[in-house]
C-alpha cells in the first residue's frame, strides 16, 4: 500500500535513509548526560580522571562552542534553540535532496543533526547543555564538551570534505 503524499520511491533513494545515524547520535549523548547526571556533582566535584589527557567534569554550559554567551541574561538560549531547529531543517532538506549514495554528505548530515538535536533537547529540557569531556595538556585545558560537540564537528568535517569533493554542474 503506497503512502499518502509522499513519493515512497524518492524517498528510499533520498539522503534521509541516513537518518539512523542522528537518532544513534542523540542516544549516545543523551545516555552518557544521564550516567553523568546520576554519578557526579555539576560544577564543583573534583574531576574524574579516565586517561592521561582526559577528565571527566560535569558542567552546565548556559552558552554555545566554548562558553560563547554563556554570561548573558537567558535570551541566548532561545537564539541557539533558533538556530539548532533551523540547521535540522536546512540539513534534512539537504538530505532529502541528496542521492542515498552520497554518503559522506549524508552522514556529515545526520552527524551534526544529532548532535543539535543533543544539545537542543538540553537546552529546551534543562536551560542549558551538559558538558562533561575534559582534555588537557598538562596544566592547558580545552574547553570542556560532550558527546553532540564531538558530532557537530565531526559531521561538520565530512559535510564541508563531501563538499569540496563532489563535483558541480555548470548550469547551460
Amino acid at each position: 500500500m503506497a503512502k499518502v503524499g509522499l513519493d515512497s520511491k524518492f524517498e528510499q533513494r533520498s539522503g534521509l535513509r541516513w537518518l539512523w545515524v542522528a537518532m544513534i547520535v542523540f542516544m549516545v549523548d543523551y545516555l552518557s548526560k544521564i550516567i553523568i547526571m546520576g554519578t557526579m556533582a555539576a560544577n564543583g566535584e573534583k574531576p574524574i580522571a579516565v586517561l592521561p589527557f582526559m577528565n571527566l567534569y560535569y558542567v552546565h554550559n548556559t552558552g554555545a562552542a566554548f562558553s560563547f554567551l554563556s554570561t548573558e541574561g537567558g535570551w541566548q538560549r532561545w537564539l541557539f534553540c533558533f538556530i539548532a531547529v533551523v540547521v535540522c531543517g536546512f540539513l534534512s532538506y539537504q538530505m532529502r535532496q541528496a542521492s542515498i549514495t552520497k554518503t559522506a554528505h549524508n552522514i556529515g548530515c545526520a552527524l551534526i543533526i544529532g548532535g543539535a538535536l543533543g544539545n537542543l533537547f538540553d537546552r529546551v529540557h534543562y536551560g542549558f547543555v551538559i558538558d562533561f569531556l575534559d582534555f588537557y595538556y598538562k596544566n592547558h585545558h580545552f574547553a570542556i564538551f560532550n558527546i553532540a560537540d564531538v558530532a557537530i564537528c565531526c559531521g561538520a568535517i565530512l559535510y564541508l570534505l563531501s563538499s569540496i569533493n563532489s563535483p558541480r554542474t555548470v548550469p547551460k
